[in-house]
């Protein structure tokens, strides 16, 4: 090894899900919206004025969060916006753990989490979920530098009711407790509720779900004007203009047509729960999924090989390798005709393999 190599920083990094772009495919893989964004998006793209292009963007993103702001009713100064949940929860690591006491998160969760970790080099543990995939509330009771785990948690899809999520808040006011709360529109309540009572909050959220906007790359946080302020700073110390200006205004449209949100929000619910009846029927079974997924395994089915089935037919799923999880395959929630599609061949494979 050559000297300068020796002080590389070296990390295993996350895998995103594959992104195919083939003609007449069902990709079911990435938990992307099936549906467009709101309207009004369109329209800011095509009304901007490119010649705004060569001035930065707001480095506040202020038209984005005022309309946050006034769609959670908190204020502006208790939200900070990113480009993406990812780059959210990756500066809030950065800002606020820095304890030589270890970070908790489930050992099955979103995968990210870890890599973090070992980038920022912040000590971690990771605590196993119940047989059922739940958390186990008493084990986050042990010290700890923070707390991170998503709610529904990926990719389970299980929601934890707020009361395990206020007993965790309780036992853990010496350290920051963030709520990832990606799929949260698709289930449940959001611990928004806690965020006056609970001064290390931090509930994260993003528009690549329930908003449609994945391509865009807008995520949010929402906290105390102190925690919020601590994340700018950082922010600042590394990139003022993160979000560029299109993003900030497209994302603002996307908030302020409620209906559009609830109307697309409601079509995948309706499309999971039939879905998950559809599964049932022919011999899966998943947790109660109340994200924009549905985790299934099947005693009688090799799911790996159902897993490259699927992807032979064109249809992607997500499957990992890990002990844990690999008689499991994920599935977005995607049209009524994708889902279909997907049922159909899924009936094919078992028809040929028993």
């Amino acid at each position: 090894m050559r000297e300068w190599e020796k002080n590389i920083r070296k990390t295993v990094p996350y895998v995103a899900g594959e992104q195919p772009d083939k003609p007449d495919m069902v990709k079911l893989n990435t938990n992307e919206c099936p549906y467009p964004p709101a309207p009004e998006v369109e329209k800011i793209i095509k009304e901007t004025e490119i010649d705004k292009f060569r001035l930065y963007p707001d480095p506040e993103a202020s038209e984005l969060t005022e309309a946050l702001a006034q769609f959670y009713q908190v204020e502006q100064d208790m939200i900070f916006v990113g480009v993406g949940s990812d780059d959210v929860i990756a500066n809030a690591f950065l800002t606020f753990f820095n304890s030589e006491k270890p970070i908790l998160f489930p050992d099955i969760t979103y995968s990210f989490y870890p890599v973090w970790a070992e980038l920022y080099k912040i000590k971690y543990k990771t605590l196993a979920l119940d047989k059922n995939f739940r958390i186990k509330k008493e084990d986050y009771y042990m010290e700890n530098g923070g707390i991170i785990f998503p709610n529904p948690n990926a990719p389970t899809g299980l929601y934890e009711e707020l009361d395990v999520i206020e007993d965790i808040l309780k036992h853990n006011q010496k350290s920051v407790v963030m709520i990832d709360e990606a799929y949260i529109d698709f289930g449940g309540e959001s611990a928004l509720k806690f965020i006056s009572k609970y001064e290390n909050l931090l509930v994260i959220q993003t528009f690549s779900k329930s908003r449609s906007m994945a391509g865009m790359r807008i995520g949010f946080a929402v906290g105390n004007k102190n925690l919020i302020r601590a994340m700018k700073d950082v922010k600042y110390s590394i990139n003022s203009y993160t979000m560029n200006r299109t993003a900030i205004l497209s994302g603002m449209a996307s908030v302020k047509n409620r209906d559009y949100f609830d109307l697309v929000r409601k079509k995948i619910i309706a499309t999971r729960e039939k879905t998950k009846k559809r599964l049932s029927e022919l011999g899966f079974d998943f947790p109660d999924s109340k994200a924009n997924f549905i985790f299934a395994t099947h005693k009688a089915l090799d799911i790996t090989d159902l897993f490259e089935y699927l992807r032979s037919r064109n249809i992607y799923v997500r499957h990992w390798d890990n002990p844990q999880i690999k008689d499991y395959i994920r599935i977005t929630i995607g049209t009524e005709e994708e889902m279909e599609r997907l049922i159909g061949e899924i009936k094919n494979y078992k028809e040929a393999a028993c």
